[in-house]
């Protein structure tokens, strides 16, 4: 009999819980290391073999006590994957899996799809559009990129997630100080041209460097508008085998093959500039955030996390096939609330899939196979959360689903 494999996962936010699940109706023996602030979270503890706490400051957890802790629980039980739920586990993962030698993306491909210098290095060495950048390092090589390339810039912290500590900066004169501020983290960002435009992603699901599952959607106004000046946040499905889904299909299949990632998921961002060019902004090794997994579920009927957890637990020995997929259109509108409980009955159309539940938070997700439907419901809905429902958070502050 073959005894089932083990994957440990790293959470050290609440998500994750259907990766969880269809990895035990896979078989799967299933441990869980998350933070000890996360001890009383719902997570679906039928699907957990064992759950394991670390003392987390701020989300922040010591390597060498995971290392070691990792270390002790393979000594009674083989680990056969290691999976990062977040964005800010993925450096965690790729060190367990080169000390206890696990399969897996390894420290030097995660930079890739976590350090914001990286996979913009590696995408422009492979050929492909990026803005022009400089690492915050150098101070001729910075002079240099201020004279040739014009304002605004953005600065990045090279290893946040999503628009997490972004600041724009519209003259050189302003930017020195920027950097003065960051001291000896100055090192830890890029420069890089702001480019106004259409901000797009696509998500993905990878086999053997093949993207067998793969759907484009634009974003109402761009995560970074929202996140620094509030509002309501929309995204919704590209219309199928138009040019736009037809370019950013095939160029998201050029950034995850330059990139180097053999299975799994990918959130990728692109921006349509006022020239008409695509260029490639960032990409991660996880599902997209913000309940972006629902609007890709609520359009095809698929569902990353747990197709996610058939890819890992494949691990190129076994055939992997996803589901067949319906060709729907989503569109998902959310925004923080300043009621405590938003109540969104009244969001009554027979399109309306699904409603967000979660304190200080409003939120649906509607769909149909007409697009302009779609389109339609989004807007409206956009107008009507953010007269009945919607507040802000200080600039540049990002919630983290």
């Amino acid at each position: 009999m073959t005894e089932p494999l083990t994957i440990l996962c790293l959470a050290s936010y609440h998500k994750g819980q259907a990766f969880l699940r269809e990895a035990k109706r896979q078989g799967a023996r299933v441990f869980l290391v998350t933070s000890e602030s996360l001890r009383d979270a719902d997570w679906p503890r039928e699907a957990i073999d064992e759950i394991f706490f670390v003392h987390d400051d701020d989300k922040k957890w010591k390597l060498d006590d995971l290392i070691l802790g990792a270390s002790h629980l393979a000594r009674r039980a083989a680990i056969d994957r290691i999976v990062p739920l977040d964005d800010f586990d993925l450096e965690k993962a790729s060190a367990l899996r080169e000390h206890l030698r696990v399969p897996g993306m390894g420290e030097t491909t995660t930079r890739y799809f976590r350090d914001k210098l990286a996979m913009r290095m590696r995408a422009a060495e492979e050929g492909l559009r990026v803005p022009p950048f400089v690492h915050v390092l150098n101070e001729q090589a910075m002079r240099e990129f201020c004279a040739r390339v014009p304002p605004p810039w953005v600065l990045k912290p090279r290893l946040e997630a999503g628009t997490i500590g972004i600041k724009k900066v519209h003259a050189e004169s302003a930017l020195w100080p920027l950097v003065e501020s960051l001291g000896d983290r100055a090192s830890f960002h890029l420069l890089e041209r702001f480019v106004p435009g259409d901000v797009c992603h696509v998500d993905t699901v990878v086999y053997e460097r093949e993207v067998l599952v793969s759907v484009a959607s634009r974003y109402g106004r761009p995560p970074f508008d929202v996140s620094h000046g509030g509002g309501v946040f929309t995204t919704q499905l590209l219309e199928r085998g138009g040019a736009d889904e037809v370019a950013l299909l095939a160029f998201n299949r050029e950034v995850l093959r330059a990139l180097g990632l053999v299975r799994g998921v990918s959130h990728t961002e692109f921006i349509k500039g006022a020239d008409g060019l695509w260029y490639f902004l960032e990409t991660s090794a996880r599902v997209g955030g913000a309940h972006i997994v629902e609007l890709v579920e609520a359009a095809t009927g698929v569902n990353l996390w747990a197709e996610w957890a058939k890819v890992e637990l494949a691990g190129g020995k076994a055939a992997y096939a996803p589901p067949a997929m319906r060709s729907d259109y989503a569109g998902l509108v959310t925004s923080l609330a300043k009621q405590e409980w938003p109540d969104l009955s009244t969001f009554a159309d027979p399109e309306v899939v699904w409603r967000l539940t979660k304190r200080h938070h409003a939120g649906v997700i509607v769909a149909s196979p007409d697009r302009t439907r779609v389109a339609s419901l989004v807007d409206r809905y956009a107008a009507r959360l953010a007269e009945e429902f919607s507040a802000t958070l200080p600039p540049g502050t990002t919630p983290r689903d």
